[in-house]
């Protein structure tokens, strides 16, 4: 009796000069969920194809080639909501079946919903709403955002602002810094340091990513703002390879996450122990992502092997998973499970890392009225996944 071949995957992966294995770091995590040993296992074969920074046309283009070149099983991979109108052409007239990552940087917004994608999505808009309906509440009106040009493309601003205004807020200051693509990693915060020490905020929220994260929490330090008015960051600024650059330096600072590898429970535990034995490094929002995934997978491998795809997607749209943070679905029509946000006070001191959670935040379901604003009001052209830069 021959073999049951392989089941393909075929990978959509951007670069990210911010996180360049998160690739490595997601399928790992996919197949540690599913129970299978990454350097052993012969049950899932991943291809990857290169989609340069996310962008429409090249993620268009590696599906194309996955689905009438390689016959791929799955499509999957890292995207923004942006592709998706161009991929549904290529995926729903094959019956195939797609399950994409994202990392939330967009509110989900879907004019027409395939029966055929699915979503694992990091939700990052959930824990920006809960930040800002928290800022409101602990430190009122006047608070001050911070963010470059990048960050100010996607929803992160405005998610917070939402929560801002679900708690009552009626006063948010916007600041966008200029950008220079002569020099791409300059940051010049003299002029705005300069006003808020005359005239200070109730709280700055900072949205960076990558080297301008470290650099505006350097200059914050040094500015004299610091503990003087209380500086409120979006979550991807202070992951633990982050915080671990800035470890020492004596800084405090608040966030919302729904992740924390320090979390006690017993399943994010295991999932945190199995990634790093393999990995021989800490787990990261990426390898989580898998593994979330590999839970529902392991359950829908049976079926997949048999290509009985109607089966796995019957599962897919209606089937949660309990993971190392809790619920966990995969199709927008079922609800998007809500992410428990904690609100978290972090101080560094001594090239130690302290985390404190100070609140429970609150979640919002994706097709809330409120957000309906933010589609309309906020027409991005970022095509790229956030971090793919």
């Amino acid at each position: 009796m021959s073999a049951t071949p392989p089941l393909t995957i075929g990978f959509l992966t951007p670069y990210s000069g911010i996180y360049p294995f998160f690739s490595q770091h997601l399928i790992t995590g996919w197949l540690l969920g599913m129970g299978l040993d990454p350097a052993r296992q012969r049950t899932v074969q991943f291809i990857p194809e290169f989609t340069k920074m996310g962008g429409m046309k090249a993620s268009e283009e590696a599906a194309r080639k996955l689905i009438f070149f390689n016959n791929v099983d799955i499509l999957s991979g890292l995207i923004s909501y942006k592709s998706i109108p161009d991929l549904v052409p290529l995926i729903e007239p094959q019956k195939k079946l797609a399950f994409f990552f994202d990392m939330g940087e967009y509110i989900p917004h879907f004019p027409y919903l395939s029966p055929d994608i699915f979503y694992a999505s990091h939700q990052l808009w959930q824990s920006q709403y809960a930040l800002g309906h928290w800022a409101q509440s602990t430190f009122g009106n006047g608070g001050h955002m911070i963010m470059p040009i990048y960050e100010a493309g996607y929803h992160l601003s405005s998610t917070f602002q939402q929560g801002v205004m679900a708690a009552g807020g009626t006063s948010l200051h916007s600041n966008i810094l200029p950008f220079d693509p002569q020099a791409p990693l300059q940051l010049d915060l003299t002029a705005i340091f300069k006003r808020w020490k005359e005239d200070p905020p109730a709280y700055v929220h900072a949205i960076f990513c990558g080297a301008l994260g470290l650099k505006f929490l350097e200059a914050w330090v040094h500015s004299g703002l610091h503990k003087n008015i209380p500086l409120l960051v979006q979550e991807a600024m202070v992951y633990d390879d982050i915080l671990d650059d800035i470890k020492q330096a004596d800084i405090e600072l608040y966030t919302s996450r729904s992740w924390m590898r320090e979390d006690e429970s017993k399943a994010n535990q295991l999932f945190v122990k199995q990634f790093e034995k393999l990995a021989k490094q800490p787990a990261n929002i990426y390898a989580l992502m898998g593994y979330e995934a590999g839970l529902i997978w392991k359950e829908l491998l049976p079926h997949a092997r048999k290509k009985d795809w109607d089966k796995v997607k019957q599962q897919l749209r209606t089937e949660v998973i309990n993971g190392p943070r809790g619920e966990k679905n995969f199709y927008p029509l079922s609800g998007f499970a809500l992410p428990d946000s904690n609100i978290i006070k972090i101080n560094t001191s001594g090239n130690q890392i302290h985390k404190i959670i100070l609140d429970q935040g609150k979640g919002m379901r994706f097709d809330a009225k409120e957000f309906e604003v933010i589609h309309e009001e906020s027409v991005s052209g970022w095509q790229n996944p956030f971090l793919c830069i």
